[in-house]
């Protein structure tokens, strides 16, 4: 039984605990729900989640815990002289669970039984070109201590998938037993739901904390291991990026500079695009459009903000990029010969801008409508012109909000990737040249991640390197932007 059919059982009988818990409640009482403690509903519900909490909070703990426990007891079976070092161990385990899961789809499809799998041999047979036949693609041939840990880790999975439905019912079938059992008209069904829904909203907020405490450590961890094997003084100062995986050459140079002007240099093209265009439309929908026309722009506008990024990738790549070479490349049509390639810092940047129009536009036009109306009649009132209100009483008071807005849109360019990628090109330097290729800090993270260097190596853990600092940069731009806010504030208020 799969997890959606388990998941799917348990809702039915959290319904069927509902429906059972708020009739006991009822007949207890005489059929008269004035003289229950709560209302009837709240027995149903409390029924509905002594189904359901338990037994969901078991699964979700079983879906995250077995897969690491399994491949932790299957990863003793790969002989220790078949890999150098955790990279390659990963890509091992990788392909013993995509032999796994192809020995479950052609089972599933009829194409082998379960006895056929147990005794598969694999120098007598071509497991790739059997899994092959199911869908399933692996980019190399399947050895004996491959197919043998594959083979334990479908069996110890199924095993561990035959436990877990089994507990889970187990349980809800007791929280079931359990409400039932404890529901009368004297029962305090709302005190127990609102503390149980009380636990839930605390639990919610922790795994966001959790979650963010787990990032930060994390790249904590990451990154200091790699200052253990690269020099602070030559990463935070260095002025070249040339990265040396392992057969590829001699040592690596990765000095972050020329990553972190590309980084800030993309970005102040970005927002020298976004935030006047941004601002100056959230004006005009917000203080000139009639309602009609309001009520059509600003969805058009919004719409930008649900384009997918490698579209606008794709955007600069095939449109953006060689228009701008026709214009200041060599022949073009301004003849200075400026840009020599479609990839360049300006080519990102105009493109990245359109991107962040809604961001700045959108919050920016929920900001000043936010303003008092009080505050315009009051200007209009002292002989102050429309555009004297807007610039003068306006504006600064939604300031605030306005650096609110940059902030993200900011901060949505810093973390960028694809149209880096596509638009500004790879190549890490320091010049102030627009109209030349280069790249980010996040473009070279995914870049240094999937390369074919080991995890243990700099070359992969500077990626860690390089996320915390952006982290402790952006953190930075954050507190200086909260200074801002409440400076404008305290004048305002």
């Amino acid at each position: 039984m799969s997890a959606t059919w388990l998941f799917l059982i348990v809702l039915a009988l959290a319904v069927a605990g509902y429906v059972v818990g708020r009739g006991r409640a009822l007949a207890s009482a005489g059929g008269d729900s004035r003289h229950l403690h709560s209302l009837p509903n709240y027995y149903g519900i409390n029924a509905a989640l002594f189904v359901l909490v338990p037994s969901l909070l078991l699964l979700a703990i079983w879906l995250i815990v077995q897969p690491v426990v399994i491949e932790s007891n299957v990863q003793g079976m790969i002989p220790a002289d078949s890999y150098t070092g955790s990279g390659e161990l990963s890509l091992i385990m990788s392909d013993v669970r995509r032999v796994a899961e192809g020995l479950n789809l052609a089972v599933a499809q009829g194409v082998m039984s379960n006895e056929a799998v147990a005794g598969l041999n694999a120098d007598a047979t071509n497991i790739r070109e059997r899994l092959g036949e199911v869908g399933v693609a692996l980019g190399s041939d399947v050895g004996p201590s491959t197919l043998a840990a594959a083979q334990e880790y479908r069996s110890q999975s199924g095993t561990g998938l035959w436990v877990r439905n089994i507990l889970v019912l187990i349980i809800a079938v007791a929280g079931l037993a359990l409400a039932i059992s404890r529901t009368n008209k004297e029962f305090r069904a709302r005190n127990t739901v609102e503390t149980v829904v009380l636990l839930l909203l605390i639990g919610a907020a922790s795994i966001a904390i959790l979650t963010t405490l787990g990032i930060v450590l994390s790249l904590i961890f990451n990154t200091v291991e790699f200052f253990k094997l690269y020099p602070a003084a030559d990463f935070f100062f260095g002025l070249n990026w040339a990265p040396s995986f392992s057969g590829r050459g001699g040592a690596s140079e990765l000095g972050v500079l020329p990553l972190f002007w590309g980084t800030l240099y993309i970005s102040l093209i970005a927002l020298a695009v976004a935030v006047p265009i941004g601002l100056f439309a959230a004006i005009y929908l917000s203080e000139y459009a009639s309602p009609l026309v309001r009520g059509v722009a600003k969805p058009l506008l919004e719409v930008l903000a649900g384009i997918p990024t490698i579209v606008y990738g794709l955007f600069a790549l095939l449109t953006v990029g060689p228009l701008l070479v026709s214009v200041f490349g060599d022949g073009g049509l301004l003849g200075v010969g400026w840009m020599g390639g479609g990839t360049a810092v300006m080519t990102a940047g105009l493109v990245m801008g359109i991107m962040l129009i809604p961001f700045v536009s959108s919050l920016s036009d929920d900001i000043i409508n936010a303003v008092p109306q009080a505050m315009r009649d009051g200007s209009l009132g002292l002989g102050a012109t429309h555009s004297e209100t807007i610039r003068q009483v306006v504006l600064p008071a939604a300031l605030p909000g306005i650096v609110g807005a940059v902030l993200l849109a900011a901060s949505r360019a810093i973390g960028e990737t694809m149209i880096v990628v596509l638009g500004a090109g790879a190549a890490a330097r320091l010049s102030m040249n627009p109209f030349e290729a280069m790249t980010t800090v996040t473009a070279k993270i995914v870049s240094q991640l999937t390369g074919d260097a080991d995890f243990a190596s700099a070359e992969a853990l500077v990626a860690f390197a390089l996320g915390m600092t952006l982290f402790v940069i952006t953190l930075a731009l954050n507190f200086l932007a909260l200074w801002i806010v409440r400076k404008y504030r305290e004048q305002y208020e």
